[in-house]
């Protein structure tokens, strides 16, 4: 069975762009879901003083430096940090007769859509520890299923990824349809007015909005489930490790640990970016919410331009060189949040000139590191016989979800120092932070070695 699905997969030789297509729509509708619970989530239940949303968990400080929100968050990073390679684990070792990847994400994908609802729907209107206890139960079980449905997702790089190429051609679609995605759930803030305008409270309008996003959210992330046909497309290669053999496996190769630990300074920075931005926007700079979706689809359509550039100078200065320059643009970009709304020029041209930076950098990051590892996934299944695709990118996912959580209890950590026009500066100093985290793994990130 598995020879004639070898020279079934070797006769295509290429991946056919249809199924590329459909495989990266999955990642728009992830990536609005996500996108979700990155930007709105903490404005949402820690807002600026001007923005007319009553308290619903508790907002004080927690031993003078912590918040009840940043603790819900890093609690839910933390379990789903436990869940990511216990389902990759498990995912590696499927022998379902439809395929290791695609049965988890088809049973993923409704609750996944449901708990990034309940997220935001609380069951008593004002402050309560009964609203405190849905959080944290909701955001918990969103991270799951966001790891039941992303974990194999990303393990489908590798596999569906005949050649380094596809590989690459891969990372570049998805990167284009995370940032659709993000920008999508960015462009709440355009919605939710509507519904306030038919006579809804401002949270009502909020709610509604988000179960229309992730109702789309739905509808694509059910794409790569119905139409790629895993059998066809990938040799199933079930890995015969444990969970434990697994992930000890992942961590003896140098060259990947080292490229997580630079990787996990991006899920930090890129964190900051997607929390940091209504902050930036709103207060720094003056600007209302729906500048929010603006300076995103600016600088996400930048990033657009550039990923063809990426992909071709990736194959030509090699992946590490890219890497290294897009990380120092980030450093950059953070430092220079810090003074936005300080420089003694136009508050547009201020924006413009971060997302330039910012751009830069989250257009090299946007392709190169799922290429990267499934680069390395690859070679190592090929250097040792056992492909564990699933555990490498459980990895890569538990690192992006170490640095959400590390950034989001920093973040509204040092907000405490100040978050509100005219007292900004936790937020000024969250860009200085990220900064200084980057630069370390920049050094770090000298002894990789380009696959």
């Amino acid at each position: 069975m598995e020879n004639t699905l070898v020279q079934e997969k070797l006769a295509v030789k290429r991946l056919p762009a249809k199924i590329k297509i459909a495989y990266s729509l999955g990642q728009l509708g992830w990536s609005i879901l996500s996108g979700i619970i990155q930007v709105w989530l903490i404005w949402f239940y820690n807002p600026p003083a001007n923005v007319a949303i009553p308290e619903i968990i508790p907002r004080g400080a927690i031993f003078g430096f912590l918040t009840v929100i940043g603790l819900i968050t890093m609690t839910g990073r933390f379990i789903d940090g436990i869940t990511d390679p216990w389902i990759a684990s498990l995912s590696d070792r499927s022998r379902n007769p439809k395929g290791r990847r695609i049965p988890f994400m088809a049973k993923a994908v409704v609750p996944f859509t449901l708990f990034t609802v309940f997220v935001f729907l609380m069951p008593v209107s004002s402050s309560s520890i009964l609203n405190t206890i849905w959080l944290t139960v909701s955001l918990l079980l969103y991270y799951v299923f966001y790891t039941m449905y992303v974990a194999p997702y990303f393990a489908l790089t590798s596999e569906l990824g005949y050649t380094e190429k596809d590989r690459l051609d891969l990372s570049t679609y998805i990167a284009l349809t995370w940032f659709i995605g993000y920008i999508i759930a960015s462009g709440a803030s355009f919605i939710w007015p509507i519904f306030q305008n038919m006579g809804m409270s401002l949270v009502s309008a909020i709610r509604l909005s988000i179960v229309l996003l992730s109702v789309i959210g739905f509808i694509f992330m059910m794409i790569p489930v119905l139409v790629i046909d895993e059998r066809k497309f990938v040799t199933v290669k079930p890995s015969p490790k444990s969970f434990k053999s697994a992930l000890k496996s992942a961590f003896k190769n140098r060259n990947f640990v080292i490229f997580e630990i630079f990787f996990l300074a991006y899920g930090i920075a890129i964190t900051i970016f997607q929390t940091g931005n209504v902050f930036y926007v709103t207060v720094l700079l003056g600007f209302d919410e729906t500048w929010v979706t603006i300076i995103t689809a600016v600088t996400g359509i930048m990033a657009f331009v550039l990923y063809p550039a990426v992909n071709i100078f990736a194959k030509k200065l090699g992946k590490k060189r890219l890497c290294f320059f897009a990380m120092i643009m980030l450093i950059s970009a953070y430092l220079y949040c810090a003074f936005l709304g300080v420089f003694p020029f136009a508050p547009v041209i201020q924006a413009f000139i971060f997302v330039i930076m910012a751009g830069i950098g989250f257009a090299i990051f946007g392709i190169l590191p799922n290429a990267i590892v499934a680069d390395i996934a690859k070679n190592d299944g090929d250097r040792t016989g056992e492909y564990k695709e699933g555990m490498f990118f459980a990895v890569q996912t538990f690192m992006n979800k170490l640095g959400q959580m590390i950034a989001m209890l920093m973040f509204t950590s040092i907000l405490l120092l100040g978050k509100d026009p005219g007292d900004d500066l936790g937020i000024r100093l969250t860009g200085i932070v990220a900064s200084a985290i980057g630069f370390v793994a920049l050094i770090i990130f000298t002894k990789f070695q380009d696959e």
